[in-house]
This record gives C-alpha cells, structure tokens and sequence, in this order.
C-alpha cells in the first residue's frame, strides 16, 4: 500500500485523537475528553503508531509522555483542526449551540483575584443554563503557560488581569476595579486614623503580602505599576493561595493590596478594614482572553457570553472602608 493511499484514509477525527492524546498524555484522559472509550482511544493510537512509525506516546513514571516526534506534530494538529473549524463554521452558525442538550467540556483557566464569588457563580450559571455541560477550572500560575495553551486548544478561556493583555489574542474586558489595601482592623494605621500619616512612605514601609505571579517572569500587576513608578515594597509573604491571604492579614501587621471586589466579602467575615492606597493606581482591568482558534466556534461564544453576563452581576461595593 502506497504512502499516498494511507494518507487519504486519515480523517479528520483521528488527527483530533491525535491532538488529544499528546495534550492529555494519557489514553484514559483523552478517552474522557473525546467522549469515547479505552478501548477505542487505544485501538486509534496504534493507528497512529503504524501511521507515523513513532510511538507517540511512551512510559515515564507512573504516566506517559509524548515523543519528540509527537510535540512536532502538535502544532499542525493544532493548526488543521483550526483550519478545519473555519472551513465549516457558516454551518457551525447555521446550526448553533444547543446549551439544553451539549455535552461539551469546557476548559477555563481564572485567576480568583476578581472576587471569591465570581468563579462559583459562573459554575452554577454554566451548570443552569446548559445542564449537561462538563467544566474544568485550571488555576493560573506561574508555571502555565496560558498563550500556548489557549493556541493549541487546550483551553477555551482565559480570565485575569493584565496591565496590557497579549496582542496575539482575542480579549473582552468584563469589570473594571479600584485598587484598595487590605489590613487587620487593629493594624497601627486604623488605629492611626487613615487621613494621618498613611503616606506613600509609610505604606511601602509596611511589610506586605502579595500573589505569587500568574506566568514566569512576570512581577504581578501591582508590582509592575509599582516598578515603573520607582517605588519598591517589602514583600514579606507570597502564596499562592489567593483565597488565604485575607487571613493571613486578619492576624498580622501584613498589608494587601488588590481590587475593592476581592476585599468587600471579607469585611465583617474576618476582622479587616479596608482603606484607601495612598499610591495612585490605574484601575484593575479583568479580562476574558481567547485564541482565534476558537474565536468562529458557537459554543466557545455562547461561553464568552456567560462569562460576560456573570462580571456583570459582580456584587457592587460595600461598606468597610476607613475614612
């Protein structure tokens, strides 16, 4: 049988299989993700195994790895099944997205920086809306890389804060927030009084508590205004659970600062104030990034959309500042 003759019988799911098979690097995994069984995910890597004459895929440790011959593959995959959704999306917007039968998984990567509420509403109005629906939320950290993943599909959003989001990418601005400080309400300067002596000295003198950046080699929003402004603070803590540090500032002299949203529900939960920052700062800006890849597909719309309809309803502001 001629190479050409092999060629012509490769169709178009078997290179989405392929697709998923590195990006998951488990056959169990993809298998979920194809919506489709061991058996059968299995039965297609051999396939690609005596298509390509490469493994693919191969033991390291208690999972498996893709080949480099198979991370080279990765990206035309990725780009032909691009392609191949933009061939047909005057069908895919003629037919639509049925949000009451779709079994879809979606795949979101959030930051929890917008406000503890946020990402838990968004599950329940994904789960109401379109009841048969998978999600995965992937946590924004320093060690992923959400440009490539979003290119190679392996996510469908991306929701954060950038003082200047990628170019390369699709972007909708959801809400925008003030920037305030986060401190135990006996902290000196509550007790000082905020109007006396809360000075921009006296705040980068403080010892401060700050998130762990959302990608390698970044210092953060607030560092990096902070940065271009010339004025350096002493970051005694980092965590990289977001959702801990007002507790950690509810039993310390640590100070946090971050948007009003993120701060509101934990006054009269925790014993914090919020007061005003007395550096000047440009508001926080949330966004929901996506790739061309999946800009003309109906589902990944109809998802923007919800994202969009859930910032709109963020609780407004509500007392708890020190005047």
């Amino acid at each position: 049988m001629t190479l050409r003759t092999e060629f012509d019988k490769i169709e178009l799911h078997l290179i989405r299989v392929l697709h998923t098979l590195i990006t998951e690097r488990s056959v169990s995994r993809a298998a979920l993700r194809l919506q489709s069984s061991q058996p059968a995910v299995s039965a297609q890597l051999k396939r690609l195994r005596e298509l390509t004459g490469d493994p693919l895929l191969v033991r390291a440790g208690n999972g498996m790895t893709p080949t480099a011959f198979a991370q080279q593959m990765l990206a035309p995959a990725t780009n032909l099944l691009g392609e191949a959704d933009r061939l047909f999306s005057q069908r895919t917007r003629r037919t639509g997205f049925d949000p009451q039968t779709s079994t879809t998984t979606f795949r979101i990567a959030a930051s929890d920086f917008i406000d503890p509420g946020f990402l838990p509403q968004l599950v329940l109005t994904l789960k109401q809306r379109a009841p048969q629906v998978r999600i995965e939320l992937l946590t924004l950290s320093r060690h992923f890389d959400y440009r490539r993943s979003l290119a190679q599909g392996e996510v469908d959003l991306v929701i954060g804060n950038w003082l200047t989001p990628p170019d390369e990418l699709h972007l909708g601005r959801l809400v925008s927030d003030e920037v305030v400080c986060l401190v135990a309400e006996d902290h000196p300067i509550v007790r000082a009084g905020v109007g006396r002596g809360w000075t921009v000295e006296r705040y980068l003198s403080c010892e401060h508590v700050a998130p762990m950046p959302n990608y390698e080699g970044a210092r953060g929003v607030i560092d990096d205004h902070l940065a271009k402004q010339g004025l350096p603070r002493d970051i005694a803590v980092r965590s990289a659970h977001f959702a801990l540090i007002p507790a950690m500032v509810a039993g310390s002299l640590l100070v946090l600062t971050t948007g009003r949203l993120f701060c509101q529900r934990y006054v009269g939960v925790l014993p914090v104030r919020i007061v005003r920052c007395p550096v000047n700062f440009p508001p926080l800006a949330y966004y929901q990034l996506w790739h061309d890849l999946t800009h003309e597909s109906a589902s990944v719309r109809w998802l923007r959309e919800c994202v969009r309809d859930v910032a709109r309803n963020v609780a407004s502001p509500r007392p708890g500042e020190v005047a």
